[in-house]
C-alpha cells in the first residue's frame, strides 16, 4: 500500500536537494566570477607591455609606473563598457592634475575601436590590446575574461582592487582615496 506521507517525504526531499544544488551552484559562480589575487603587481608582465594607439603610436604601461593606475578593460561590443566610459573620463579630467591616471585596453578590432573614438573621444591613452589582451587580464585576475575589467593600482604598483563588471562613481571615490 502507498503511503501518503512517504509521497510528500520524497518531494520534500527532492525539493531540499534542488534547492542545495541551486545554492551551491550560485556559491561556485560567484567564487568564479570573483577576481583573483595577483602576486607581485609591482613586478607583473603589464609593466613591460606595448600597444598601439588608434592614431598609430605606442603606449608604454611603464611610462604609468609610479603613479595611481585605472587600467580598464574593455570592447566596443559591450554594452556596460560604452556606459561607464564618459564617467571615467569624466574621472580622468577632474583627477589628472592630482596624479590619478587612466588607461583603457581594448579588446576589439582595431578599426571598430576607430569609429567609436570618432563617434564618442576619450581624453585619456586607450590602446589596442585585441584578443591578446584577454590574457593580460586574466594574469591580472581576470578568471572570467569578462568585461569591463577595471584593475587599480596604487602608486607603488600594488593592485588595490579589481572589479568585474561595471564601474560606479563611487568605486572611483573609494579608489581615489585609496590611493593618495
Amino acid at each position: 500500500m502507498n503511503n501518503p506521507n512517504s509521497g510528500a517525504s520524497r518531494r520534500h526531499l527532492v525539493l531540499a536537494a534542488g534547492a542545495a544544488a541551486a545554492v551551491a551552484g550560485v556559491g561556485v559562480a560567484l567564487w568564479r566570477f570573483e577576481p583573483q589575487a595577483v602576486s607581485d603587481a609591482q613586478s607583473h608582465p603589464v609593466w613591460g607591455q606595448q600597444f598601439e594607439t588608434p592614431a598609430g603610436s605606442a603606449l608604454a604601461m611603464q611610462a604609468f609606473k609610479g603613479q595611481p593606475l585605472l587600467l580598464n578593460f574593455w570592447a566596443t561590443w559591450c554594452p556596460p563598457c560604452i556606459e561607464e566610459l564618459p564617467m571615467i573620463n569624466a574621472f580622468w579630467r577632474e583627477n589628472t592634475p592630482k596624479g590619478h591616471q587612466v588607461v583603457a585596453l581594448a579588446i576589439d578590432q582595431p578599426s571598430a575601436v576607430r569609429r567609436f573614438l570618432a563617434r564618442q573621444p576619450l581624453d585619456f591613452p586607450v590602446g589596442l590590446a585585441g584578443l591578446e589582451g584577454t590574457a593580460l587580464a586574466k594574469s591580472l585576475g581576470n578568471a572570467a575574461g569578462g568585461l569591463p575589467f577595471t584593475v587599480f593600482f596604487k602608486a607603488d604598483g600594488s593592485i588595490w582592487r579589481q572589479k568585474l563588471g561595471q564601474l560606479s562613481l563611487d568605486d572611483l571615490a573609494q579608489w581615489r582615496v585609496a590611493s593618495t
